[in-house]
C-alpha cells in the first residue's frame, strides 16, 4: 500500500525584484510503499533539496500535490502544520539540529513533550528506542560530550519515538566518519527491516545503496530510478555509480 503518492508537483520561485522565474521542480510524480526504503539522489540544483522540502511541510509546491496516507499535505492550514509534522513525521538532519544545553534524552524527548505526553510514558516510549540504537548508556550526556556517530544515533532515536508514519532523512551521513556512516548506514537498515519507511536525500553512493529503491533527480524531474530487487550492495552501488556518471554526462532520460 502506498503511504506517499507525490502527484505532478511543479516549484516556482520568483527572484527577489520578481524579474526572473526559477523552475525547482517541473513534474514529480512518484510513490512510496509502506514499509519501503527510497534514496533520493541528484547533483546540486537538482531540485532534491526543494523536494524534500515540500515533503517535509517546509515549503509548498507551486502545483501539485502530496498525499501521506491520503491526506493532502500541502493543503494543511499553517497554524496545524507544526502538529501535523510532529505526529506523523521523523526528521533525520545532517548537522543532528540537537540543543547543546538539553541531554540527549532531552533533545529525544522534545517532541514527545510537545504532545503532551507523560513523562512515565516518555520513559517507557524511550527505553526500547534507545536500546536498539545503542545509547541507553549516554543519554544523560550532552551533544558537546559525545561524538558525531552518537549525535546522529540520538537524533534517530529523536525521530523514531515519535514512531512517525515516515522517516524523512538530510543527507545523514553527511557530517560524520567513515566509521560513524557505516554504522549509521547500517542502523537504518536494520530500522527499515522492523517495518519504518524511509524516504533519504543523499550524495553519498554508498548511503544509497543500502536502499530498497533509489530515485534520480535532474532538472527538477524524477530522471531514472533503481530497484534493488536481489542484488547485493556491491552490485547495487556499480548501478548508482554508472547512472550518477549518466547524470554528469548528459545522458539520455530512461525511466
Amino acid at each position: 500500500m502506498a503511504i506517499l503518492e507525490v502527484n505532478n508537483l511543479k516549484k516556482i520561485y520568483v527572484t527577489r525584484f520578481g524579474g526572473n522565474q526559477v523552475q525547482a521542480l517541473s513534474k514529480i510524480n512518484f510513490t512510496v510503499e509502506e514499509g519501503e526504503y527510497v534514496a533520493i539522489m541528484g547533483e546540486s540544483g537538482s531540485g532534491k533539496t526543494t523536494l524534500l522540502n515540500i515533503l517535509a511541510a517546509l515549503d509548498k509546491p507551486t502545483s501539485g500535490e502530496v498525499m501521506l496516507e491520503g491526506n493532502n499535505i500541502t493543503e494543511i492550514k499553517e497554524k496545524e502544520i507544526s502538529a501535523f509534522r510532529r505526529d506523523n513525521l521523523g526528521f533525520v538532519f545532517q548537522d543532528f539540529n540537537l540543543l547543546d544545553n538539553f541531554s540527549l534524552k532531552d533533545n529525544i524527548f522534545l517532541p514527545l513533550v510537545l504532545q503532551g505526553m507523560h513523562h512515565a510514558d516518555m520513559e517507557k516510549r524511550l527505553a526500547p528506542v534507545a536500546a536498539k540504537l545503542g545509547i541507553t548508556e549516554l543519554l544523560s550526556k550532552y551533544p558537546y560530550e559525545v561524538s558525531g556517530g552518537q549525535k546522529q544515533r540520538a537524533a534517530v532515536a529523536r525521530a523514531l519515538v515519535t514512531k512517525p508514519k515516515l522517516i524523512l532523512a538530510d543527507e545523514p551521513t553527511g557530517a560524520l566518519d567513515s566509521k560513524a556512516s557505516e554504522g549509521i548506514m547500517k542502523l537504518f537498515g536494520e530500522i527499515n527491516d522492523d517495518g519504518q519507511t524511509i524516504l533519504m536525500v543523499t550524495h553519498s553512493t554508498k548511503m544509497a545503496s543500502n536502499a530498497r529503491r533509489v530515485l534520480f533527480i535532474k532538472d527538477g524531474e524524477v530522471f531514472h530510478q533503481i530497484y534493488r530487487g536481489n542484488m547485493k550492495d556491491d552490485e547495487m552501488y556499480t548501478k548508482i555509480s554508472d547512472t550518477l556518471a549518466m547524470l554528469a554526462t548528459g545522458g539520455g532520460k530512461n525511466e
